[in-house]
């Protein structure tokens, strides 16, 4: 039986991106259920209907529904082993699984100053102090896993793992907001992220999106 992966508009929708990426960039076949959001009380109970939260994304396996991105690429990767989303020596698994956890709970002050949205101009905006300390937290983190794990690959523990598709949003608001990459691990990071063509699908069909949710339009 195929996954079917429940998530929002492409253009805003972090928290949709970061498990559709991982699945997508893994290999892992699933059909896609887009529901838009904030558009009226229909589409919010079409969300009910597959899970009580209200929110997406939400993975429907069979009879098992997981709700919350980091609880589906966790599923994922004990569902589909051989897709190996973390790293497979139980250090790096470990730091892996920290540092998203780190985004999954953390850096709420860039999420609400710098909402993702595809569509908008790149240009940078005016930061808070806290919005500036979550920047330099994630690169500061950025630079210590491709340090030290470059070696065996361009991502941030080497291969691609469920740690990428966690902060694959976070690419997506320091290009809209022209935030500088402080190092060349930053930089080049960045670069591999966008040339993957599980994010430049994703990208090419969040730009295609035409409805626009007001609350979302940060200038």
């Amino acid at each position: 039986m195929t996954l079917k992966l429940v998530i929002g508009n492409k253009n805003y929708s972090s928290w949709s991106m970061r498990p559709w990426l991982a699945l997508r960039a893994a290999g892992i076949a699933f059909d896609e259920v887009m529901i838009p959001l904030y558009t009226g009380s229909a589409d919010k109970q079409r969300i009910l209907d597959v899970t009580r939260s209200g929110k997406v994304p939400a993975l429907v396996d069979g009879d098992v529904t997981v709700w919350d991105s980091l609880a589906i690429i966790e599923y994922a990767a004990e569902r589909f082993r051989e897709a190996r989303l973390w790293p497979q020596d139980v250090a790096g698994r470990a730091h892996a699984r920290s540092v998203s956890a780190e985004m999954h709970s953390g850096f709420m002050a860039l999420r609400n100053e710098c909402g993702m949205n595809l569509h908008r101009p790149i240009a940078a905006k005016a930061l808070s102090d806290d919005a500036r300390a979550n920047i330099a937290r994630i690169q500061q983190s950025w630079t210590e896993c491709r340090t030290r794990y470059g070696k065996s690959g361009p991502y941030l523990f080497g291969a691609f793992s469920g740690a990428d598709a966690m902060y694959a949003p976070v690419v997506h608001r320091f290009r809209t907001y022209a935030v500088e990459a402080t190092t060349p691990e930053v930089r080049g990071y960045m670069d591999t992220m966008m040339a993957l063509p599980a994010f430049q699908q994703w990208t090419r069909e969040g730009l295609a999106e035409t409805i626009v949710i007001d609350r979302f339009e940060i200038d």
